[in-house]
């Protein structure tokens, strides 16, 4: 490769970069805060939007690796899907990406070490809520208050660490949302009683190192016990990651958008 060539590659590589950064703009910063809670967010509103309508709304949670106070790590993963246009066409919702602080944890769950020296999770049946799940339920209860919010159609997602927390807010709100999504992450089985009537779709690696998939498919067998029909889909040889491919599946959005809540 010539010097001309390298340099117009390098040129376009840096023009790419840009156009990435300048997309994700796009999501407008905000916060919520309230007595001791606080909590930041990044926010994409559909185009064309009318304050006058409704839209459905979508909360999703990042995974620990994005914690922070940056209001920007918490779009590294997922954020590019709904920036795509045919997406912003097909599905014209508000999207909100809150964000976790460095020293806080959606879930309430407790770490120990497992005899290989790997990280264990002992997920909570109840308690108290974290301080960065506190200040999340009340960042939803004043989303909900605005009227250009479908109250039929609120959703929740998140990955690793955020579908811990998708777990914990199914069960905390169990009669809020219209459709839920986690990827890689886990939960107490005794909680899946509470919200066993939402339609739920598990993503899991069979390979994960970090959140063994024994956490995703517990779930899906107790919901099996009590007479439902897990949406489960197992990624063989995926790790961690297995957000890639859950985002890369064309049938996600189409199925989550299409719940609505009859409850």
């Amino acid at each position: 490769m010539n010097r001309p060539t390298i340099i117009i590659s390098m040129l376009l590589l840096i023009c790419g970069m840009g156009t990435k950064a300048q997309d994700l703009k796009k999501f407008d910063k905000g916060s919520f805060i309230k007595g001791k809670d606080s909590i930041y967010y990044r926010i994409l509103f559909p185009q064309n939007f009318d304050a006058t309508k409704q839209y459905p709304i979508l909360f999703f949670l990042h995974g620990s690796g994005e914690r922070g106070n940056d209001n920007q790590k918490q779009l590294t993963h997922g954020a590019k899907l709904f920036l795509k246009e045919d997406v912003r066409k097909q599905f014209p919702a508000i999207i909100v990406f809150p964000q976790c602080a460095e020293n806080s944890f959606w879930a309430n769950v407790e770490f120990g070490t497992d005899p290989q020296g790997k990280r264990s999770f002992n997920f909570q049946k109840r308690g108290k809520p974290t301080k960065a799940m506190h200040a999340l339920l009340g960042m939803i209860d004043n989303f909900l208050d605005k009227p250009f919010v479908d109250q039929k159609r609120v959703y929740i997602a998140g990955l690793s660490m955020g579908a811990m927390g998708t777990y914990e807010l199914l069960r905390r709100k169990k009669k809020l949302f219209a459709a839920a999504f986690a990827i890689c992450g886990g939960d107490n089985v005794a909680n899946v009683q509470k919200y066993k009537d939402v339609p739920l779709w598990i993503f899991h690696g069979e390979k994960d190192d970090v959140v063994p998939v024994v956490h995703s498919t517990i779930i899906a067998d107790q919901l099996k016990v009590l007479g439902k029909v897990p949406k489960l889909t197992l990624y063989p040889n995926a790790n961690h990651n297995s957000w890639d491919t859950a985002f890369a599946d064309p049938k996600l959005l189409p199925w989550l958008f299409s719940n609505q809540n009859q409850r």
